[in-house]
């Protein structure tokens, strides 16, 4: 999905005279990617030179790219800080990376619990990056 057309999407939505959250067409995932551990190797903040040289890891840049060009935002969404903003864009153009948009600033640390008015889903990385697959397992939920 083009840029322009997302765009249409997020601004058209609206309910009662008033603009509301949209919602993706059917099918349409807004993935959040994580970079460093999950698409290059492991490098730390306080490393900014090595976000330089690092290489990606093959079969995310090939999977990432084939959601791209499937309709799917493409999010990066890294712990690396602002200062690093043109490193990683440089990186990531390098390399040939497609997406949307590029979040700095997540928090540091791990043991994430996202909560948020739309349906969250997540994945952890393992040491390989592929299409995504279906599995029952149990998560916490809001009490109702």
């Amino acid at each position: 999905m083009k840029k322009e057309e997302i765009e249409k999407i997020l601004h058209k939505k609206v309910k009662d005279g008033e603009k509301v959250s949209p919602v993706l067409p059917e099918g349409i995932k807004n993935y959040l990617i994580d970079i460093d551990g999950t698409i290059t190797e492991d490098i730390p903040n306080e490393e900014p030179n090595r976000m330089v040289n690092c290489l990606p890891f093959k079969d995310a840049l090939l999977t990432c790219n084939k959601w791209f060009e499937e309709g799917h935002m493409i999010c990066f969404f890294t712990s690396r800080l602002e200062d690093h903003r043109e490193i990683t864009e440089t990186w990531l153009e390098k390399h040939g990376f497609k997406y949307h948009t590029l979040l700095m600033g997540k928090p540091r640390g791990g043991n994430y619990h996202w909560i948020d008015n739309h349906l969250v889903k997540a994945t952890r990385y393992n040491g390989k990056f592929t299409d995504l697959i279906k599995k029952e397992v149990k998560i916490e939920v809001f009490d109702e």
